[in-house]
């Protein structure tokens, strides 16, 4: 790969990111985003009495869950319903090029997202001595935790030009890997699917992140999961089934 090609991906990634803040979409994913995020968390805080962020990362994962494929849902299939596609990959481009830049730039918009909630800890450390060890952790953890939801959005949209249908279809999908590996579901499971289900669960390798302690086998997971799927959607892209 030369520089032409990553000049290519950081082109279309910056039309991509620029695309969210031209359009009521953005700000109505932040609003949401922030209002509920923030209301839920202050809600329980002064129960607890502790200086800690822990519920305020327990949170993230369902906000995401909700609130990514509404980001996704948009990005194949309205492509393919207005005829875009056709356009966009008769460029010279390569299909990896655009999948990437599809992917950053949502990735990035949910960075901004969560650098608005900044104020949080700041907040919380104000009020008594918070552990920031966490806090990195659950940041970083949440970060990863939307990369494997986007996608895998971005795969599923890509298999359809109906963007309720694209929703429903990530918000099933992603709701089935995040739980496969909770605790409730792992108790009624057979015994020998346990170490298979807890590995593939995406809420199991977040939480061990948000504790502030990564480790290897969680980052290689994520990393793994999001090439899959971005993988899987050029595959898509490849077959032109969208004609």
């Amino acid at each position: 790969m030369d520089k032409k090609y990553f000049k290519t991906v950081y082109a279309l990634f910056k039309k991509e990111f620029q695309n969210y803040y031209n359009s009521p979409i953005a700000y109505i994913f932040i609003g949401i985003f922030l209002v509920v995020g923030n209301w839920l968390f202050f809600n329980t805080f002064f129960m607890v009495n502790q200086a800690s962020l822990r519920n305020y990362f327990d949170l993230l994962p369902w906000l995401f869950l909700f609130l990514t494929p509404a980001i996704t849902m948009r990005l194949w299939a309205e492509e393919k319903k207005s005829g875009t596609i056709e356009l966009l990959l008769t460029l010279p481009v390569t299909d990896w090029q655009v999948v990437l830049a599809k992917f950053l730039g949502a990735l990035l918009f949910i960075a901004s997202a969560l650098l608005l909630t900044i104020s949080l800890p700041l907040t919380v450390s104000s009020l008594g001595n918070l552990d920031w060890g966490p806090v990195v952790g659950g940041y970083l953890g949440a970060l990863f935790m939307a990369g494997a939801y986007i996608s895998l959005g971005l795969f599923i949209s890509s298999l359809t030009k109906n963007q309720i249908i694209a929703f429903i279809l990530a918000l099933s999908v992603s709701f089935a890997f995040f739980i496969i590996g909770a605790d409730f579901v792992l108790n009624g499971a057979p015994q020998f699917a346990l170490p298979t289900m807890k590995f593939l669960g995406l809420g199991s390798h977040f939480y061990n992140i948000a504790k502030g302690v990564i480790d290897t086998k969680d980052v290689v997971y994520y990393l793994s999961f999001i090439f899959i799927f971005l993988w899987l959607n050029t595959k898509v892209i490849e077959t032109r089934s969208w004609k």
